[in-house]
């Protein structure tokens, strides 16, 4: 008696096919990873804009206020004293321009460090940089802030700034 050989293969994928699968996936990992990557850069970007024209438009009411914008040369120590700190450390507070500035409600991560040395960062956690018309370095007659951007070096294509 003849058997019938049957059609019955093995059931299961080939190794083949499993490296096209994880292939196929790597590839998209990648490139979620990417595009993330780019969304997080345009966010922190937007974040330091916004945050530059708020401090602008409190220097600018702090003039009003005062006559003459706040002494500084390059840290963020001087602009956060004169648009937070001076204002909540007396009783009762003096005006205070900036109340995102709060150390102790840091919510959107504006600053870093106490109240007493408090610096305002940008997104990347690195001081902004306020300087005086007056200044050697001034770029404005009237004030400059600038962020250094995500590689934290001044003067590249990446620094954000009112000038």
């Amino acid at each position: 008696m003849k058997m019938k050989s049957s059609n019955l293969q093995p059931k299961g994928f080939t190794l083949v096919e499993m490296l096209v699968v994880i292939t196929i996936i790597v590839i998209l990992a990648g490139l979620s990873i990417g595009g993330f990557s780019i969304v997080t850069q345009k966010k922190a970007n937007s974040q330091a804009k916004i945050q530059i024209a708020l401090l602008s438009k409190a220097l600018e009411e702090y003039k009003l206020d005062n006559g003459e914008y706040p002494a500084g040369s390059a840290g963020s120590n001087d602009l956060y004293k004169a648009l937070y700190y001076n204002g909540a450390s007396v009783t009762p507070p003096e005006k205070i321009y900036v109340s995102q500035l709060d150390p102790d409600n840091n919510k959107q991560g504006w600053t870093e460090g106490t109240e007493a040395n408090a610096k305002i960062v940008d997104p990347w956690g690195k001081e902004y940089i306020y300087r005086r018309g007056d200044h050697d370095n001034a770029k404005n007659p009237d004030f400059d802030l600038l962020s250094k951007g995500k590689d934290g070096i001044e003067g590249n294509a990446d620094d954000i700034d009112n000038f």
